[in-house]
This record gives structure tokens, sequence and C-alpha cells, in this order.
């Protein structure tokens, strides 16, 4: 399988990351389960339209956008979720919903939750839904230099 735009990315960079192959899913909760990765460290990656700008907010898969929140970080106009339609063209190698939170190769602005930055290592999508990169959320951070704001809550798991 060549490598991603992702992998080649990291290569270059010299950064250690791990590739995790799991079953496919489609939910960041679902991949933390088939992975055997608490969902306080899978990163999940959020497409919203800030101002009319596609932007990823990258959170923890345990936790949702609060979009109130990233307006009034941002001093934006409007914030809303971005449509698949809207999205999908923009990940050109990557399957539909499993971009990696890398906006920087994408020419994107990246806005990652706070909590996010307290774990060590962080694992996400791999450019398709049946594999993760994993690495340290320093890296990470170095290689993006996301915006870091406080715009999620844990979601209540269902009874």
């Amino acid at each position: 399988m060549p490598l991603t735009r992702l992998e080649k990315f990291l290569n270059l960079e010299h950064v250690n990351y791990k590739r995790i192959v799991h079953s496919r899913a489609y939910t960041a909760q679902k991949t933390a389960a088939y992975s055997h990765i608490s969902g306080d460290e899978i990163a999940k990656t959020v497409m919203v339209k800030v101002d009319g700008r596609l932007c990823m907010v990258v959170l923890p898969a345990s936790f949702q956008v609060d979009l109130n929140e990233l307006q009034r970080a941002t001093g934006a106009k409007s914030v809303r979720l971005a449509t698949e339609s809207e999205f999908k063209d923009a990940f050109i190698d990557c399957e539909v919903g499993a971009q990696p939170p890398f906006g920087n190769l994408y020419n994107m602005d990246v806005f990652v939750a706070e909590k996010l930055t307290e774990d060590t290592t962080i694992a996400f999508n791999a450019c398709n839904h049946a594999e993760l990169i994993q690495m340290t959320y320093k890296d990470y951070q170095r290689l993006v230099h996301p915006t870091v704001l406080k715009l999620s809550r844990k979601v209540i798991a269902e009874a």
C-alpha cells in the first residue's frame, strides 16, 4: 500500500509513530473499542465552517464540539458543522470521514480541545476507517501548531 501524504510528512519530519490496524469502524467510539485505546486518547476530527472557511476541530472521541464556545473563542460571526459534501473533495487521499487531524497538510486551520493536550499519546484515523496512527501529542503539537481552545464537553454515555 502506498504511503499517504500524512505518512510521507511524518517520515520527512522523523516522527516516531505506530500504525494500528483494527476492524473497520465509522465512529470514533467504535474505533476506540476496536483498537483497545481509551476514547480520551483517540483524537477525532470534526469538520466545521468558521465564517465560511473549512476548519478542523480535534477532540477526544468521548467528547463533542461546543459550537457556541468555538464561535466565542474565535470571534467568528458564524460557526456550524460542515456537511460531508462540503469537505469530501478536500481530502482526496482519504476515505470520507477518515481525515487525519493535520489541517496544515490541507491548508486548514486546526482547533484542538484543551483536554487532548493532557494526553501523552494520541491516535487518529490514518486516512481510512481501519487504521490508526499513534504518536506523541508533543510531536503532533510541534508539526501542526493548532490553536488550543476549551471547546468540547464530555459525552454522557447512554445507559
